[in-house]
């Protein structure tokens, strides 16, 4: 049996309370609202979660940041002159925190509108649908849900002997706290967040070494796409090195040293922890709730994000899906549809959109050629370069590609898209239409007579598709 803190009658249930307030919870709580549904949400900081305040966003934002600095670096080819740019790095700071105090009101302000209950503190699910809010001055109250949502979303991992320190290691939460850049770095882990925070720091001046366990950067992506950002990389200067072990670090004044399993050192002022997130499922549940976390951490959902209570769900970083913002939004909407008693549809999670900031960017849908060969698939595939496009001229950015895989009917034309892979300028703006192709199972017949404007960047992935049905028009 639950006691209910001192002084507190029983509360009155809302029909919906989170635990979370960054994306898959936000996301739950504005349509549950929309909706009518009374709703709760429980946030140990603010509203908007890593995302908004010490990911996503800020992590876009310098890398923009990095963007107008080549921009002015390169201007000369454009016959501008306006001398060696400088980084100011506390000004992009300010500037980052103005825009994510911005985005912050306005989500504070929707949720208002939307009817949505705020509380300040940490909340912990308990037997029967009841929520335990800790406030920061340790006052303990209960809310009531007929459905709970669990969103507590995930933190940075680390490594046994990278003590996170804030001086000499840091992860992406530290990083972004910066006004003024290291002189080098190694970034430990070649994922998406640690392609792009080498990409920013080498762009802004800081000598960058990244270092990756695995065979190659980027794990998960096709590998033309990982040969394109690899040789950008190198001709800025970004030392990439692939199938190494760190073993801990040796800090000595100014800098330190990452030493390596096979006893090499690499002597830098900072070490940028990079290497995943994991959930933030500690204290999350009381005993009996009927939820289950698995031996990772994650709490255990079927396909609808129901858990093993009845009414209890579980979305975003919490769970074992990818942690990307958009699916936990997609997977917010999933479990309030059945709160309502709507058609809904699992997330398919093998043709979500993957969108990489990092320069080249990099966008993917769907299979690799790789996914493709293990599943016994036969393909048809194209890939095309951004070198003859016109609008990649014009702006200066031709490094890159399209790759578009198909699966191979058996007269041998290219039948449905199984995945579609770009690196180049302002992918991450392009995959709208070959996210739909692939989701669809669109084939190159149906997708070729959609007009492409000219002269844009979309044109490639147009003019790929065209190709695949024997007739291109600019392509060979």
């Amino acid at each position: 049996m639950v006691r209910l803190p001192q002084n507190q009658a029983e509360p009155a249930p809302y029909d919906v309370v989170v635990i979370g307030g960054g994306p898959g919870g936000y996301a739950t709580a504005l349509y549950a609202g929309a909706a009518g549904l009374s709703v709760a949400v429980v946030e140990k900081d603010k509203v908007g979660g890593t995302c908004l305040h010490r990911g996503c966003v800020p992590a876009k934002e310098f890398l923009e940041t990095a963007t107008v600095f080549r921009g002015v670096e390169g201007a000369k080819e454009f016959g501008i002159h306006a001398g060696q740019p400088v980084v100011e790095f506390a000004i992009s700071q300010d500037r980052k925190n103005q825009i994510v105090d911005q985005l912050f009101r306005g989500l504070s302000g929707l949720l208002k509108q939307r009817k949505v209950a705020v509380f300040s503190g940490v909340g912990r699910l308990l037997p029967g649908k009841l929520v335990e809010v800790t406030a920061a001055d340790g006052a303990v109250s209960l809310l009531a849900g007929t459905n709970v949502m669990l969103a507590s979303g995930s933190v940075p991992r680390t490594l046994p002997g990278f003590e996170v320190d804030g001086r000499y290691v840091q992860t992406s939460d530290e990083l972004l706290s910066l006004r003024e850049l290291p002189r080098s770095a190694a970034v430990i882990g070649g994922g998406a967040i640690g392609c792009e925070f080498a990409s920013m720091l080498a762009d802004l001046g800081v000598r960058v070494t990244v270092l990756e366990a695995l065979p190659k950067i980027l794990p998960g992506c096709d590998q033309d796409v990982v040969n394109v950002i690899v040789r950008s990389f190198a001709k800025r200067g970004i030392t990439v090195r692939t199938g190494v072990v760190v073993t801990g670090h040796e800090p000595e004044g100014d800098h330190t040293a990452v030493v390596l399993g096979d006893g090499d050192k690499l002597e830098v002022e900072t070490i940028l922890m990079s290497i995943g997130r994991r959930p933030l499922s500690d204290a999350l549940l009381a005993e009996d709730t009927g939820v289950e976390i698995d031996e990772r951490g994650y709490v255990r959902v079927d396909e609808w994000m129901r858990t093993g209570a009845a009414g209890v769900f579980a979305v975003g970083d919490l769970v074992a899906t990818p942690q990307l913002a958009h699916v936990g939004f997609a997977e917010a909407i999933l479990a309030v549809k059945q709160i309502l008693g709507e058609r809904a549809f699992p997330v398919d999670y093998a043709k979500v959109p993957w969108a990489i900031y990092c320069h080249p960017e990099v966008a993917f849908v769907g299979m690799t050629e790789q996914d493709a060969l293990d599943a016994g698939i036969e393909t048809v595939t194209r890939r095309d370069p951004f070198g003859g496009n016109s609008r990649a001229r014009i702006l200066g950015e031709t490094d890159g590609l399209v790759k578009v895989i198909c699966e191979k009917k058996p007269d041998g034309r290219a039948g449905r898209l199984l995945g579609v892979h770009m690196a180049g300028p302002w992918v991450t703006e392009q995959l709208g239409q070959a996210y739909l192709s692939v989701n669809w199972e669109a084939t190159p017949d149906e997708i070729s007579p959609f007009v492409q404007p000219h002269p844009s960047l979309s044109e490639t992935f147009g003019e790929t598709v065209l190709a695949l049905t024997g007739r291109g028009l600019h392509l060979a």
